[in-house]
């Protein structure tokens, strides 16, 4: 969102995004069946099932900003702006799923701090890189 926000309409970024979402989780899915089958293990349909199912977070995460994009814009914010706000909203949500999976491994104190902050940190690097990128070309 980062990068075409400004140069592609609401509707075709949120495709874009979901599409890109969607190809890298069946290329993650892919590789791991691969991988076991270079292993010896033979994928069933049942194990096939399982892993496309276990990696289905990563398309899922993206509906939340995704909506919150597609709001904006319908509530009248320019096509950078509402791409900004889907932005933001996504490392609200990348926070929340650090904090959550931080808690769940029973990380307490200055080690939950320090989780969730990495979390979140990772969404700012990624979102600051996309701005140094767009202004290299």
């Amino acid at each position: 969102m980062t990068a075409a926000g400004p140069a592609l309409t609401t509707m075709s970024l949120a495709v874009s995004v979901l599409v890109t979402l969607v190809v890298y989780w069946l290329a993650e899915q892919y590789s791991e069946i691969v991988g076991r089958a270079a292993h010896g293990h033979v994928a069933t349909w049942a194990h096939v099932r399982n892993a496309l199912a276990s990696g289905w977070p990563i398309v899922s995460a993206s509906f939340i900003p995704l909506v919150v994009l597609v709001v904006a814009r319908l509530a009248g914010a320019s096509p950078a702006t509402a791409a900004d706000v889907g932005v933001a909203v996504a490392i609200v949500v990348l926070t929340f799923h650090g904090w959550a999976a931080s808690r769940a491994v029973e990380l307490r104190g200055w080690r939950l701090l320090v989780s969730t902050s990495v979390a979140s940190g990772l969404g700012i690097v990624m979102v600051a890189l996309k701005n140094v990128a767009l202004h290299l070309h």
